[in-house]
Parts: structure tokens; C-alpha cells; sequence
């Protein structure tokens, strides 16, 4: 092949220029083609918690839901332990290729990497590809006590301190000790193991008030809920005030879909337009009926929008507590 130096400048024959230019398009239209495969075999949905809860029943139907939509399967395994922190650094630490996924609620991607130096992955660690739903995070009470709303619970604290709260630690007790230091109340924590221990104790007057991840639910009239501990309103308690109103924070109480930081956007698009059919799916619609947790579908841009807006204020109540130092 000839070539020439004219003013400084490499001069390549026309020839040979054009097959560059036909290869660089080949190149190209091969790539595409590779993004456009996907998937193009089974994808696995990590679940951080044990089989047979609430976030893996709904993992379950909506894998399946999933499957219908991509076309390959959606195979959920069950990683569960600390917290939710070993399924979710196996996901951080995964190939961001599409092909390890994860069900979980957004608290175990950010309220422990803020305060616990064991967690060994960082928020940023993932990608938040789609919302699916919102865990019913409330303060409830009982009927009969002598306060039937949020005011009333403040108000009652304030002439009789030391009323008793159920003690479930970590995030929970974090929100719960937040709003008696802005309310200038003391309540008397009682250590509870969960919401399994949480309902006797309620129900049987140990305790006079507690949080609720959404187990009230499935207790109708028989509990109250004084306040949302979300950025909304609960849609069976539409009366009761959220903590935003009320004091500027809120837990992140929606789930969903994430993957691996530095996931590809045409494959974060696709999963999430396959997350947004899936939900419409009528066997998942009947799961969330059963358990009466709301659909919230949530775009890959308004994911992080919600991420970002719980950094802060998952922030804000970590440092007035001591959580965060």
C-alpha cells in the first residue's frame, strides 16, 4: 500500500480509507447486535433474606412475572445473613452484566453502609434499576390507649414521660429516638425481637407503642397508626401524617430491582421496562393485595432520585442519634 506525506499530514489511499470506515460500522452493528441479545441465558435474583418472608414470596412471583417478559428465566436465590448484608455484597461484587440481580428494600443498600464499619459495600456499589413496591413502615398503637394520633402521642409523652416503646434497634430505634430528642420527650424503650415479638407485646399492653415494618396490616382495626414513617402517607392510613411532614425525614421504605454498579444503560432500560410490566402481572397484583403493600413503580431515574433524597435524610437522623458519627 502506498501512502504520502503531504504538508506534515498522513495521506491513506481512498481505498483503504473506505474499508476502515465499513469496518468501524461493522464493529458497530456487531456490538448493537450483542446489546440487543440480552439476556441470553438464565438471570439470577439474589434475595437477601431467609425463603418464605414477605420480600421473598414477592420475589418468587415477580421472577416469574419477569420470565414472561424477557424471555429467559429469572431464578431467585435465597443469600440471607447480616441484615440482608451477605446477599447484597455478593450482588456488589457480581459482574455488572446483567445477569445477578437483586430484590430488596433500599434500607439494607443504605442505612448500613452509614453506620456499620462491618459492611463492606457503599451505596454507590449498585445500580437502581427499577421500584416495585413499598414497605408500610408506620408507628402504630393499640385502641383504648389514651392518645389515638401522632399529637395526641406527643402530647400524653409530654405529661407522662417514660411510656413504654418496643426496642427493635438499628434504623427503627434510630427514627423513634430522632423524634423524642426534636419532640423533647423521653419514652422508655423495651428490648423486642422483631415484629414477631413486637404484636404480643403491643396487643398484650408491655408496650404502648411501636414501630411497624407492615405487619399491622394484617391486623385490621385491632392496631392504630399514629404516623407513615415514609415520604407519604400510608393508603390504608390516609389520616395519619408522615415523619416528612412532620419532621423533615423519612425511611426508605420502597424495594425493588438493583445490579452491580456499572451496569450497562441499555440493559438497566430493559430490565426496568420488564420490572414495569411484571408488576401489572395479575398473580403479582394478587400477591400485594394479599399482603396489602401498594405497587410503586419507580423508573431507573427516579430510583435514585428516591436513593439520593433517603441518603439524606438517613444522614440527618444518623448524626442527631450517634448512629453516625
Amino acid at each position: 500500500m502506498k501512502t504520502s506525506n503531504m504538508g506534515g499530514k498522513l495521506m491513506l489511499p481512498g481505498r483503504f480509507v473506505t474499508a476502515l470506515g465499513t469496518l468501524a460500522l461493522a464493529g458497530s452493528i456487531v456490538s448493537g447486535a450483542f446489546a440487543g441479545e440480552y439476556p441470553s441465558k438464565p438471570i439470577t435474583m439474589i434475595v437477601p433474606w431467609k425463603p418464605g418472608g414477605t420480600t421473598e414470596t414477592m420475589a418468587q412471583v415477580l421472577s416469574k412475572a419477569m420470565t414472561k417478559q424477557l424471555g429467559q428465566k429469572v431464578i431467585v436465590k435465597t443469600r440471607p445473613g447480616g441484615g440482608g448484608a451477605i446477599g447484597s455484597t455478593v450482588v456488589a461484587n457480581a459482574k455488572p452484566d446483567g445477569y445477578t440481580i437483586e430484590f430488596v428494600g433500599i434500607s439494607t443498600l443504605t442505612w448500613p453502609p452509614l453506620t456499620q464499619k462491618a459492611v463492606k459495600y457503599k451505596t454507590s456499589d449498585f445500580t437502581f434499576v427499577a421500584g416495585v413496591s413499598q414497605y408500610q413502615m408506620a408507628l402504630i398503637s393499640v385502641p383504648g390507649k389514651p392518645f389515638k394520633s401522632m399529637k395526641d402521642l406527643i402530647a400524653y409523652s409530654k405529661s407522662n414521660p417514660g411510656i413504654n416503646v418496643a426496642d427493635m434497634g438499628g434504623m427503627s430505634k434510630a427514627f423513634v429516638n430522632f423524634i423524642a430528642k426534636q419532640e423533647g420527650i423521653d419514652w422508655t424503650a423495651i428490648p423486642t425481637r422483631g415484629g414477631g415479638e413486637m404484636v404480643p407485646f403491643l396487643l398484650g399492653g408491655k408496650v404502648d407503642f411501636a414501630y411497624s415494618g407492615g405487619i399491622h396490616q394484617k391486623y385490621g382495626d385491632k392496631m392504630v397508626v399514629l404516623a407513615s414513617f415514609l415520604s407519604n402517607r400510608l393508603p390504608l392510613a390516609p389520616n395519619a401524617p408522615s415523619t416528612q411532614e412532620l419532621y423533615g425525614v423519612a425511611m426508605p421504605g420502597d424495594n425493588g430491582i438493583i445490579a452491580p454498579a456499572g451496569l450497562p444503560e441499555d440493559i438497566r432500560q430493559k430490565l426496568a421496562s420488564a420490572v414495569k410490566a411484571a408488576i401489572d402481572d395479575p398473580d403479582f397484583t394478587k400477591i400485594l393485595e394479599r399482603i396489602k403493600f401498594p405497587k410503586r413503580y419507580l423508573s431507573p431515574k427516579e430510583f435514585d432520585k428516591v436513593v439520593a433524597d433517603t441518603i439524606v435524610s438517613l444522614t440527618k437522623v444518623g448524626k442527631a442519634t450517634g448512629y453516625i458519627k
